[in-house]
């Protein structure tokens, strides 16, 4: 998986929340406690969209937008993560030993609603 620098971080975070495409101009107005050059933003959409994070319309000025959601980068942090675990099954222990009861709460009725999804048709 690519990683991202902090500013990509910061502009993939700020495309996320507002939910819909925006362009390098009002990014970089929206993010201006940042003192952006235009330049810069999009420099790091270019990087953002060669690492498979946003893509853009035809329009002019083109719009940029987020694929998939922080939800799902964050499961793919997850699985790569637990991809470079030499031992998957003391990785997956140690975790779930140090969650929280509503966490755990969380994860056993996602896995009890997991295996009625897997149940065939």
């Amino acid at each position: 998986m690519n990683t991202l620098g902090e500013l990509e971080r910061t502009v993939l975070e700020h495309l996320w929340a507002v939910g819909a495409p925006l362009t390098a101009t009002r990014l970089r107005d929206d993010l201006t406690d940042r003192g952006l050059a235009l330049t810069t933003v999009h420099t790091v959409l270019t990087r953002l969209e060669q690492k498979g994070f946003v893509d853009h319309d035809d329009s002019r000025p083109r719009q940029f937008r987020a694929l998939g959601t922080r939800e799902d980068h964050v499961a793919d942090l997850m699985h790569e993560v637990l991809g470079q675990a030499g031992d998957r099954q003391a990785a997956l222990a140690r975790f779930v030993g140090s969650v929280g009861d509503d966490e755990m709460r969380m994860l056993r009725e996602l896995l009890a609603g997991a295996g009625n999804d897997a149940a065939p048709a």
